[in-house]
């Protein structure tokens, strides 16, 4: 359906499922369209911008939830749909002290009948965390393939194809998604920055005890984020 004012006049569930920053312009052309009750969701990487423009351009008689659905890939489009993407796929819902605890209930349903562990947060509670898990992965992705010059990445291993893969999300998405939570991202940065300083430091002076440390320290937390993983069924090795 072409006409956006038809194609939400008689919803009861209404999902945004373009980039971030689209969402306010959206909000704005379907707000005297929506019917009483009906729910505004949507399946961006960031929730505490979508809040905002939810509660300034929505009617009071619609209820918005945001929705995360931490599933997929890098790829999109039609040609790269899975039936079974949101099988065990965590799907973070977030909500403010003015959200509807009804319609909370109501995505929470929905997105567990699609095979989703949905757990409930606040917008800035979701921002902070995948900033971490998530935007801050990207970030330092692109950084490490601009760092590197196209004849030298030709000679690049498996693990450097598998450590960079993220690089090949949509630009556009991620524009949007660093612009509206930069602060979250900004502090990630600057911790990963430390953290490579400490590397930095300890090669240059040759401290391979310290090194060593470091590093197992990483392997370690590797590896029971991974056991926790496959505890819970997330993954499969």
């Amino acid at each position: 359906m072409d006409d956006i004012h038809k194609a939400v006049a008689k919803a009861d569930i209404v999902i945004l499922a373009t980039p971030v920053r689209t969402f306010e312009n959206i909000f704005r052309q379907i707000a005297k369209s929506l019917p009483s009750n009906c729910i505004v969701t949507d399946v961006g990487s960031t929730k505490q911008q979508p809040h905002r423009w939810a509660r300034r351009l929505l009617p009071k008689k619609v209820h918005y939830v945001g929705s995360h659905p931490i599933a997929g890939s890098e790829q999109r489009g039609v040609e790269f749909a899975r039936d079974d993407l949101f099988d065990k796929a965590n799907c973070i819902l977030t909500k403010t002290s003015s959200t509807r605890p009804d319609a909370v209930r109501t995505l929470s349903k929905f997105w567990s009948a699609l095979g989703c562990r949905v757990k409930v947060m606040s917008p800035s509670q979701h921002d902070r965390i995948l900033a971490n898990v998530s935007h801050l992965p990207h970030a330092t992705v692109a950084a490490l393939i601009n760092a590197n010059v196209n004849e030298e990445l030709k000679f690049a291993g498996r693990g450097f194809i598998d450590t960079s893969r993220i690089a090949s999300g949509p630009a556009n998405i991620w524009t949007d998604v660093m612009i509206t939570n930069s602060s979250n991202i900004t502090r990630g940065i600057d911790k990963m920055i430390d953290e490579l300083r400490k590397l930095q430091e300890a090669a240059n002076s040759g401290d391979a005890k310290r090194l060593c440390r470091l590093l197992e320290q990483a392997r370690k937390k590797r590896a029971a984020l991974i056991k926790h993983k496959m505890k819970t069924k997330e993954i499969e090795l």
